[in-house]
């Protein structure tokens, strides 16, 4: 796992040549989906995917939301959906995620953008569509994604990728990953493209 001062100093030349995707992790609240929406900002190059967000009513937590970078927007899960998906008090909409949030990866993977995907996490890993697309945009190295802290189902073996660098995010770091992370996609962007073939939906 690296930190973004190591990765300044010396392995950034080093790794540019590689197919590296990019997984942000660190512990709920640290600020991971907050660096996802200023690379988004930052950068006019094409990408696609999405991000997610706390529903919050009269300061309590009631749900999590989803936005793609396209402009679509639903809830991925909340206090009030009856699923047989939960995590904690909230039932989670795979329907409504793979329709929305698995179907943003699989364009953006056809479109040889760079795929945000923001996150996974327990709620995502639910849906197997996910995680075959997950595997499969990775192949393209083009991926910047949030991943959930610890150890899991799925998660090592993400975590674990010679075509990942795991950086996590800290209180230290956070801020000035931001430009790092900009630059970052643009290494991604500037080396040549790997496919990734996508197959007929299951």
């Amino acid at each position: 796992m690296l930190d973004v001062d190591c990765w300044k100093k010396g392995n950034h030349r080093k790794e540019k040549r590689e197919s590296m995707n990019v997984l942000l992790t660190g512990r709920p609240g640290i600020g991971k989906t907050t660096l996802i929406k200023r690379l988004i900002k930052a950068t006019s190059l094409s990408k696609g995917g999405f991000y997610t967000e706390e529903v919050r009513e009269q300061g309590q937590r009631i749900g999590f939301s989803l936005t793609t970078l396209d402009g679509k927007k639903s809830l991925l899960a909340h206090i009030k959906i009856k699923s047989q998906y939960r995590v904690g008090r909230y039932g989670v909409d795979i329907d409504t995620f793979e329709a929305i949030g698995v179907e943003s990866i699989r364009k953006a993977v056809s479109a040889n953008e760079i795929i945000i995907i923001d996150e996974i996490g327990r709620m995502e890993l639910f849906s197997r569509k996910f995680r075959e697309t997950v595997l499969q945009a990775l192949k393209t190295g083009r991926v910047v994604a949030t991943i959930k802290k610890g150890r899991g189902y799925f998660i090592d073996e993400m975590k674990s990728r010679k075509d990942a660098r795991v950086i996590k995010v800290n209180l230290k770091n956070r801020e000035t990953l931001s430009s790092s992370l900009a630059q970052t996609v643009i290494d991604l962007v500037n080396r040549p493209h790997q496919e990734a073939t996508l197959g007929n939906r299951p």
